[in-house]
């Protein structure tokens, strides 16, 4: 080291900040806001329903008539968007996914009570097929058991485009068939929605194992075999770079990294590939599982380490971050 060098270090170490705390949130570029998060929450088909999710510590299934109660103080602390998982219970399932778009179904239904109970909410809905197919898989299949391309693709775009017709302001395919996105865009503006609905691509989806709480909330599990086949693998970061280039050629309007604290460099890469498009990342149910997991083991505090997590995502250049401490959050950010 050079002595200009040492002089300058024994004056003003590297790394070392002042210590107020204000100071030290200057460091960062960006800072988690309630605009930054969405809140996902399981609806289900019992209109009176409120069932804890064992595995999902604090998270519910909810039935219709349980959402004024349930989104009413958090609108009132601040909450913005909210995506909807459908959780059908009553309804007979089959191979091509009918009960996803059913106007009498739980997602379309909560689709209308929110906006007519809260008309400023925000809200995002999550297409695909595996919680109303009777394999469990999300798409339609061949006679083998592989998935069939080009039907899926059109049913996607079908369940897609009757969500925004009900009012979705978003829709979210999280079914990763090829072409999904450009059949979807191709919906929404051949039908005057394309000003008028924003869609949020899942372009890397990986085929994770921090998944498990969020099947045995929605029940989706798949009835034989696995996703993996349509799921990107954990370290192909190519195919991942790949999908989110070809979901921003296609029209998506906004890009998501699943999940997100194990795929950081993914999310970077994200924003490295489509800096104008907003960059979502979904922290997972097993990532929020596993937070409280640790917390409970007393490793550390819930909070700092819910923030440490969430800063990660900020930090690799996330703008809009789906989890679970949404309501935490909302909480957090004003004290």
């Amino acid at each position: 080291m050079s002595t200009i060098l040492r002089d300058i270090f024994s004056v003003n170490p590297p790394g070392r900040l002042p210590a107020p705390p204000l100071s030290r949130q200057w460091q960062s570029k960006r800072q988690l806001t309630k605009s930054m998060l969405m809140y996902p929450i399981f609806i289900t088909d019992d209109p009176n329903a409120s069932q804890l999710i064992p595995t999902l510590p604090g998270q519910s299934r909810w039935g219709v008539n349980k959402l004024e109660g349930f989104l009413g103080p958090l609108v009132k602390k601040g909450l913005q968007s909210v995506i909807l998982f459908g959780v059908p219970m009553k309804c007979v399932k089959d191979h091509r996914g009918t009960p996803a778009d059913d106007e009498q179904g739980p997602v379309i239904q909560a689709i209308k009570k929110i906006r007519a109970l809260f008309p400023d909410l925000y809200i995002a809905c999550d297409v695909c097929l595996c919680e109303y197919t009777d394999h469990g898989h999300c798409g339609l299949l061949h006679d083998d058991g592989t998935i069939n391309t080009a039907p899926s693709v059109e049913r996607i775009a079908e369940v897609a485009l009757n969500y925004a017709k009900a009012g979705a302001h978003c829709v979210a395919p999280s079914d990763m068939m090829d072409g999904r996105i450009k059949s979807i865009k191709r919906a929404l503006i051949d039908n005057g929605y394309g000003n008028k609905c924003t869609l949020m691509a899942y372009s890397a989806k990986f085929a994770s194992s921090l998944y498990g709480p969020f099947r045995d909330a929605a029940g989706s599990a798949p009835s034989f075999g696995n996703r993996k086949c349509y799921q990107l693998p954990p370290a192909g970061r190519g195919l991942a770079r790949r999908a989110i280039q070809r979901d921003a050629a296609e029209g998506a309007d906004i890009l998501m990294v699943k999940p997100a604290m194990p795929y950081l460099d993914i999310i970077a890469d994200a924003a490295q590939l489509a800096p104008d498009h907003p960059l979502a990342c979904y922290q997972v149910s097993g990532e929020f599982a596993m937070v409280h997991a640790g917390a409970a083991a007393g490793v550390y505090t819930l909070r700092d380490m819910a923030f440490e997590s969430v800063d990660g995502m900020l930090r690799a250049g996330a703008t809009l971050i789906l989890t679970y401490f949404t309501p935490d959050f909302l909480d957090w950010l004003d004290n």
